[in-house]
């Protein structure tokens, strides 16, 4: 049975740079998938009809999404999570994390705007894992980029290797549909925000009458002109190269209009990868193992504002997960039951008895959960590679309320707890300091503050540049240097030291200056001492 389960399983998460369209894609997914019946549609920054995957009040204000929402469908006999990113640059961290947590990624990019900053960004970090990849580009509907130009920038700029499976008849204002390759089909382009467009015509011959009385014997003549140039010039769609992380197949679309988007989830459900190993501190996990593990990813409080309950994101690494089961929590070494787990469809949520590898389960959570957290069946192990990194962004909190001190400490612990930001503790813990890797998490925090815990704060600067936990194998060497640079020592929220910078130049001098100390970047440091610190530094540099 788990072997089966397995092969069902599709998990993957959706990425993009900012307003490239990933959320409404997300959103399309979900309509053809049968999980929602129709579309609201995000524009300008205003949402007539909230999209489904984006359930954060703020986000629906905003028309952004800054948390990572976990989506969860069935589609022509296989189960398909979905993991919706955020876009938005500040919320990086929350990405990096979530992208541990699937087996291949699909990347939208914006054919106006082509390749974009975080695109690259983002890209790294599949690299890092060999993740395979599938790109949408979407936007066909307006003016923009020719479609060979937008590939050999895809390729030149994220050094991956492209194979379009489906051509585009035209751009903006005289876009007609798309070719399939893979299938021999003509999918005829109609203007529909909320249903699901379904003229296609099969054409096995391109060469066929048929093809000039559906798009007019210009656009046909063209197509067979593209068609004929992808297959001299492309490599031949290898699914192995896929699966390796060494080859991205291509569609064109637009997802606004519904458009493309069964073309990609068909051929989606039939390459993409089960559910993958995972490397824990002691070996790999494999995901056919009988004894359950599972690690989490995310933490999210107040998804439902009515009941004020946090959840911890759960992602099945092996075997069979059970509702009522004790399972270990290796960090805290401790056993914990669930009796309500849950399934998510966006803010939809239902209890769940068993759960398989690849699936993302939600465990409600009373504070026992920090990301990167384990269960297993009793197994001593820690999954690696989620940790926190160096924020670069420091303000102290302060509360403007004295009257609601206990709601702005259990809200600004819970909030840290998902890890939209990190939190430092100065003066025995009187002074809060925040760190953040971009700005708009700050105006996050403070809305959640006030909206979700009702306290009311406001941010202040602070001097800092740079954070770096500090470690010594000399005990007196580190309490000593504890207290010399006391002003610029607080503590996470785990009580371990961390030094904070004024500037990235005085950091490299008191690192000269101190070689019995070493500077880390990351949070988890347990193994890599100071290589992962010098490589950030030099990246930095």
């Amino acid at each position: 049975m788990l072997q089966s389960e397995l092969q069902k399983r599709r998990t993957f998460g959706i990425i993009s740079h900012p307003d490239a369209g990933k959320t409404t894609l997300t959103e399309k997914l979900l309509l053809f998938g049968g999980a929602i019946q129709t579309a609201g549609a995000v524009k300008s920054n205003k949402i007539t009809k909230a999209a489904t995957s984006d359930f954060m009040e703020i986000e629906k204000q905003r028309g952004i999404s800054v948390a990572t929402s976990v989506m969860g469908f069935e589609y022509k006999g296989y189960k398909i999570n979905i993991l919706d990113t955020p876009g938005h640059k500040d919320f990086a961290e929350d990405t990096y994390r979530t992208l541990t947590a699937v087996d291949s990624v699909i990347l939208v990019i914006d054919c106006v705007k082509g390749v974009e900053e975080q695109t690259r960004k983002l890209m790294e970090v599949c690299r890092m894992r060999n993740t395979p990849v599938i790109i949408f580009i979407n936007k066909l509907d307006r003016e923009g980029q020719d479609p060979y130009d937008l590939l050999d920038e895809v390729e030149k700029e994220l050094k991956i290797h492209t194979r379009p499976l489906t051509w585009p008849i035209g751009i903006g204002a005289s876009f007609k549909g798309v070719y399939n390759l893979f299938e021999k089909q003509l999918l005829l382009f109609s203007n529909t925000k909320t249903k699901i467009a379904d003229d296609i015509v099969a054409i096995p011959d391109i060469g066929a009458k048929e093809l000039e009385k559906q798009v007019g014997e210009q656009a046909a003549n063209k197509l067979r002109e593209d068609v004929e140039l992808i297959e001299g010039v492309y490599e031949p769609f290898d699914e192995n190269l896929y699966l390796e992380g060494y080859l991205a197949p291509v569609f064109f679309g637009s997802a606004v209009n519904n458009f493309g988007v069964r073309e990609l989830l068909d051929t989606f459900v039939r390459v993409a990868p089960p559910p993958k190993s995972r490397h824990a501190d002691l070996r790999e996990v494999k995901p056919e193992e009988e004894k359950f593990t599972g690690f989490v990813f995310k933490i999210h409080a107040n998804l439902d504002p009515n009941h004020r309950d946090r959840i911890a994101f759960c992602r099945v690494v092996s075997g069979t997960f059970e509702r009522n089961t004790f399972y270990q929590h290796t960090r805290m070494d401790k056993k914990l039951r669930f009796s309500s787990p849950n399934m998510f469809m966006a803010n939809e949520k239902s209890v769940v008895d068993k759960a398989f590898p690849g699936d993302v389960v939600g465990l409600y959570d009373t504070g026992n959960f920090k990301i990167g957290d384990t269960l297993t069946e009793g197994e001593n192990l820690h999954f690696q590679g989620i940790p926190s990194f160096s924020p670069e962004i420091f303000k102290e909190l302060i509360n403007k309320d004295p009257f609601k001190s206990k709601q702005l400490e259990k809200g600004i612990r819970q909030l840290t707890d998902e890890g939209v930001a990190q939190l430092f503790l100065q003066e025995q813990g009187s002074k809060k300091i925040i760190g953040t890797v971009g700005d708009l998490q700050f105006e996050v925090i403070q809305f959640r503050l006030l909206n979700e815990y009702g306290a009311s704060a406001t941010f202040v600067p602070v001097g800092y540049s740079k954070a770096c936990w500090i470690t010594s194998e000399d005990k007196e060497a580190l309490a000593g240097f504890i207290r010399l640079k006391n002003r610029f020592i607080a503590f996470d929220k785990e009580d371990r030291p961390v030094y904070l910078a004024d500037t990235l130049r005085n950091l490299k001098a008191i690192q000269d200056l101190y070689p019995a100390i070493s500077f880390h970047f990351t949070s988890e440091f347990k193994t890599d001492q100071a290589a992962i610190g010098e490589a950030a530094w030099g990246e930095r540099r």
